[in-house]
């Protein structure tokens, strides 16, 4: 019976006690007049001996493994692939995973072969000075971008939030802050205003009463569902990928995924422009998140100004993880948060220099966005706190409260936003993108007109959530009946009023319905960040949770569990810092951040001396979070979407074997398994240009591996699909002679071609000669350790050297998926 092709893979799967290897001998390889290996038959001969195999697979090299010289003259028509490299050998194609190890091998080829031109003359050292300083000038001019177009966006959205209310008639460009102030006014109206700034109902001549409220009430709506619209016009027509946070997909492609134009010149205009009328339509979203997306746009951007980088995947993610922190750091202007953001949520590989330049990135990102003083107040951001009163240890168990309301609520919206947004993958809901938005900026803005604490901007109610109250406030949260008389009237707290008590049941309506929107809010299809909305959430349970605790001390100032917080019958507790420590605590229930987001926020607010009840807070956030569900937002978005990516904090602690993951598999312990297709592998020197390209016409593999021959399964190397395809075509169009039964061979030296015959392709450049390979033994748990750590694309199985299987991301994700009762159809990796 003839042996099928498959045979050599089949051998170790079936019973091993039925089944047993034949013994391979190995004699060293002996050479004829040219150096070459004696007995070597002709391409379209095969043989049976496998010693014979193995020294054709030693090609041209002596018994030490060491390169023969090479004494052949063979063909004249030999496409050399080193050094007549066709465009595109060595890229990735669209939906595809990087080779980490292949990416960063060829860039030490690179830098080896600069440092060795080095000493040819003035101009190779200044190509090599230029190789060496040209990470910091990308880095540079990406700090620049990412800061110019904060600073743009920041302007344009609170100038399109506060048309939604009235308009500058002075100047228009001016928001209602800057128009009060260039017209020095020193009056202003119950509602902020002054006489510079006119609301729609005085400009159609509805100064008072209910007919002005009615004006003002439909004109915010018709203004919240035109930037709405507009919003989701331009990312459905020009740029689907603008929409989210990107947060999600920023990981997937740090991790090595290939996602052709999320990171392109449109999505970055797009982005920007949909960030701005996101957050002026008045929906329950931030800008925060989306700064990270446009920051690695122009990262991207940026990167092919520099080949190092432009043309090497592993490298164009170093400017990549720099870039996300600068997004942090503009966001929130905390350039060290945004470093260890990089470092803690998004960045796969985190190499030291790439912390450097993370650092100086994000360091003129936050000096550019400083320069342009968007917020006109001489500091980053809006949340800055001017107080510094100590807090007492009783107050830990409130912050510890707040931190574990935070993990509850970053729980319970995880769940129900994956909920929501798998019915929207699942239904007639996501045909209908644009009316879905415009529906929910009808319901947010229907319901937040009326509550002041929800018509307002939710970067404007954290500032006045977590500021403290001076004698230029009047408004209902700091109504407090206090002793005017005493030194600092302001410092100390006092009994509420009628004013805060009306103010605190505002703030929980606004808490429920800010709870409830952003869960069917976060993932419709315009630019929205997360950040903003879950400290909009915590700030507000802080806010009321701080009020009672004052008011609870203020009533029993001669407790023995409060007497050292108050003196003298003046007692000292800030509910801004509550506010501050539940803003922490939702947002690190929601990302499961924790030293990053401790750093974020006293950069964010400037309160050095709050470190602790942060920290404190932010730790009981995880372990609650933990406990109730191990995934974060971003990382139940990566699972829901499908993208292939392996956590790199989760542990792998299944007993399985490479046997049991690798493909083909048949048989095991003499059972059969999962009936796969037989592996496509390519021979060393016996196929034709034909028979190549019939394999790459009928499958959709990325890859594959070379071996001796069918018979033996000796694996020589791997080639990808893609260069293979690019170099096929290449020869065919620029060398003469390589025609269809043109034999390919992957070895180093071929035989003189015959006079009369077609001209062989020389194809031995294209191959990896050393595929990261592993046996059929191998526990799963090292396996996806090398996935991790080395960010391979694939590994191949091997036994006693002969090749069975094949092992992908893909196949390690399905296993993974598998094992914790999921569908493994669910990694859509291709």
């Amino acid at each position: 019976m003839e042996p099928l092709e498959t045979d050599a893979l089949l051998v170790d799967l079936m019973d091993p006690v039925t089944t047993s290897y034949r013994t391979v001998t190995t004699s060293r390889p002996t050479l004829d007049n040219n150096g070459r290996i004696e007995g070597r038959q002709h391409p379209h001969q095969t043989s049976t001996d496998d010693d014979e195999m193995l020294d054709i697979a030693m090609d041209g090299r002596d018994g030490q493994g060491m390169e023969l010289p090479d004494k052949s003259h063979g063909s004249t028509h030999l496409m050399d692939t080193l050094d007549d490299l066709p465009p595109g050998i060595g890229q990735y194609d669209d939906f595809h995973t990087i080779d980490w190890l292949r990416d960063i091998a060829r860039d030490r080829m690179r830098h080896r072969h600069i440092v060795k031109k080095r000493q040819e003359g003035w101009f190779e050292k200044l190509k090599s000075a230029h190789d060496a300083w040209s990470g910091w000038v990308c880095v540079f001019f990406v700090g620049l971008a990412a800061g110019s177009c904060a600073g743009v966006i920041d302007i344009g959205a609170t100038w399109m939030s506060d048309l939604k209310e009235g308009v500058c008639l002075e100047a228009f460009w001016f928001n209602q802050e800057q128009c009060c102030w260039s017209g020095n006014s020193t009056t202003f109206n119950d509602e902020g205003g002054c006489d510079q700034w006119y609301t729609w109902p005085e400009l159609l001549g509805s100064a008072k009463g209910a007919g002005s409220y009615i004006v003002g009430y439909l004109l915010y709506i018709i203004w919240a569902l035109v930037f709405g619209l507009l919003a989701a016009m331009l990312v459905r027509v020009f740029a689907p990928y603008a929409c989210g946070s990107g947060i999600p997909e920023i990981k997937t492609i740090l991790s090595g995924f290939i996602i052709r134009g999320y990171l392109g010149k449109w999505t970055l205009l797009i982005k920007s422009v949909g960030m701005m009328l996101a957050v002026s339509a008045g929906l329950s979203l931030g800008k925060e998140g989306p700064f990270v997306h446009v920051a690695c746009c122009c990262g991207n951007i940026f990167s092919y100004l520099f080949p190092k980088y432009g043309r090497n995947e592993a490298k164009k993610r170093e400017i990549l993880s720099a870039a996300s922190a600068a997004g942090v750091s503009v966001a929130f202007g905390a350039p060290i948060g945004g470093v260890l953001f990089s470092l803690e949520e998004v960045s796969y590989y985190f190499p030291l220099k790439t912390l450097w330049r993370s650092f100086f990135c994000a360091l003129i990102a936050a000096f550019i966005l400083r320069s342009i003083n968007p917020f006109g107040n001489d500091h980053l951001v809006m949340f800055y706190i001017d107080y510094n009163e100590q807090w007492s240890l009783q107050e830990l168990i409130p912050f510890i409260l707040l931190g574990a309301l935070g993990g509850v609520f970053g729980k319970l919206f995880i769940k129900f936003n994956i909920m929501w947004c798998r019915y929207r993958k699942t239904s007639s809901l996501g045909s209908y993108p644009i009316l879905e938005v415009l529906v929910i900026t009808f319901i947010t803005a229907l319901l937040s007109y009326p509550n002041p604490y929800t018509r307002m901007n939710s970067s404007e109610l954290i500032r006045l959530l977590v500021s403290r109250c001076g004698p230029e406030d009047e408004i209902e949260l700091c109504d407090y009946n206090r002793n005017l008389t005493s030194p600092h009237p302001y410092q100390a707290s006092a009994l509420a009023k009628d004013g805060v008590h009306s103010a605190l049941w505002k703030l929980f309506l606004a808490l429920v319905f800010k709870c409830v929107i952003t869960v069917f809010t976060f993932g419709i299809k315009i630019p929205a960040g997360l950040f903003i909305p879950s400290m909009a959430v915590g700030a507000i349970t802080g806010r009321m949770i701080g009020i009672g605790m004052e008011q609870l001390v203020i009533a029993n100032p001669s407790s023995p569990l409060f007497s050292n917080m108050c003196q003298q019958d003046v007692c000292q507790v800030t509910p801004g810092l509550y506010a501050m420590v539940g803003a922490a605590a939702a947002l690190g229930g929601v990302t499961r951040m924790t030293v990053s987001l401790v750093v974020i926020m006293f950069e964010l607010t400037g309160g050095l001396e709050y470190i602790v009840p942060m920290m404190a807070a932010a730790m009981t956030s995880k372990w609650v979070g933990d406990a109730l569900g191990r995934e974060g937002i971003y990382d139940a978005h990566i699972a829901l979407n499908g993208y292939p990516y392996l956590d790199s904090k989760e542990e792998f602690t299944h007993t399985t074997l490479a046997a049991d993951v690798m493909r083909p598999r048949y048989w095991r312990y003499g059972i059969g398994v999962r009936n796969d297709p037989p592996l496509c592998v390519i021979t060393q020197d016996s196929m034709t240009v034909e028979e190549v390209e019939h394999i790459l016409n009928n499958t959709n593999h990325n890859g594959f591996p070379a071996v001796v021959s069918r018979e033996s399964q000796y694996l020589v190397g791997f080639v990808l699909r893609r260069d293979l395809n690019l170099a096929i075509a290449n020869a065919r169009k620029t060398s003469e002679g390589i025609v269809s039964n043109s034999i390919v061979y992957f070895t180093s030296h071929i035989p003189p071609a015959s006079p009369n015959g077609p001209a062989p392709l020389k194809l031995h450049k294209i191959l990896d000669m050393a595929p990261i390979t592993i046996t059929d033994q191998t526990p799963m748990e090292t396996v996806v350790e090398m996935f991790r750590k080395l960010g391979l694309r694939q590994t191949l199985v091997t036994h006693n050297g002969r090749l069975l299987g094949i092992i992908t991301k893909k196949d390690v994700l399905r296993h993974i998926a598998q094992l914790q009762n999921q569908d493994p159809e669910s990694i859509l990796f291709n």
